[in-house]
């Protein structure tokens, strides 16, 4: 339910999550990209029916929008706001324990590189923006980070990769407290643009089961050369 101001009521997002699934298919959206109902049943672990049902729950509270593409729906989270309150939840949980090689694999994946809805986190996030402050593109004034004017620029030149900063509304950055590092990392349009310079630049690759990141040969070498290794 939307209000006159086009807030989400607090007792409709309450409502909405109050079954553990539904938060479950949130944080598997965190990844950015659009996904299938079929692939969200399988990484949740229910019967496709059910995801369906809890699509349209979550989709009622404002929360994901649901795509067709051919015969296919696709969901996604409704906005960058939305993967910030998820991820805000899950820096007040513990990791859940592991009980196998896969989610073992997983879990060390995701330590290192994921994507936050469509910047980059885990260790080489909060390295990257560990370096960017460091060399003057970014600036802490107590919390509250700034650009350069040339950020993009410098950056783009640092890395040897394209960062192409959209023009819109959404602030140019802000730091965004990692869920595993407890540090920040960089969001807003230059976290965009650096996960977006990185993937085309084959530093990172998208797995096809979670969010997590493979950080390819290529990544690994740019990202040690910035004095960011432990990946």
């Amino acid at each position: 339910m939307i209000d006159a101001v086009g807030s989400i009521a607090v007792e409709e997002i309450g409502r909405a999550l109050a079954e553990p699934v539904r938060l479950r298919i949130l944080v598997e959206l965190l990844g950015g990209p659009p996904l299938p109902a079929g692939a969200l049943a399988v990484r949740v672990g229910v019967a496709p029916s059910t995801v369906s049902a809890h699509l349209a729950r979550l989709e009622d509270a404002g929360l994901i929008a649901l795509e067709r593409q051919g015969r296919a729906r696709l969901a996604r989270l409704a906005g960058p706001e939305v993967a910030d309150a998820v991820e805000s939840l899950l820096r007040l949980t513990g990791e859940a324990p592991v009980s196998s090689w896969s989610a073992h694999d997983r879990r060390t994946a995701m330590r290192a590189a994921r994507s936050c809805y469509d910047h980059l986190a885990g260790r080489a996030g909060v390295g990257l923006a560990d370096a960017i402050l460091e060399r003057g593109w970014v600036v802490d004034g107590d919390g509250v980070w700034s650009a350069a004017a040339d950020a993009p620029e410098g950056i783009s030149a640092l890395l040897g990769i394209p960062v192409e900063v959209a023009t819109s509304r959404r602030p140019i950055l802000r730091p965004c407290a990692d869920w595993t590092e407890r540090r920040p990392h960089i969001a807003g349009r230059l976290g965009e643009a650096l996960l977006s310079g990185m993937l085309a630049a084959d530093w990172l690759r998208r797995r096809r089961d979670d969010r997590a990141l493979t950080i390819t040969t290529r990544g690994r070498e740019g990202l040690a050369a910035l004095a960011i290794d432990g990946l």
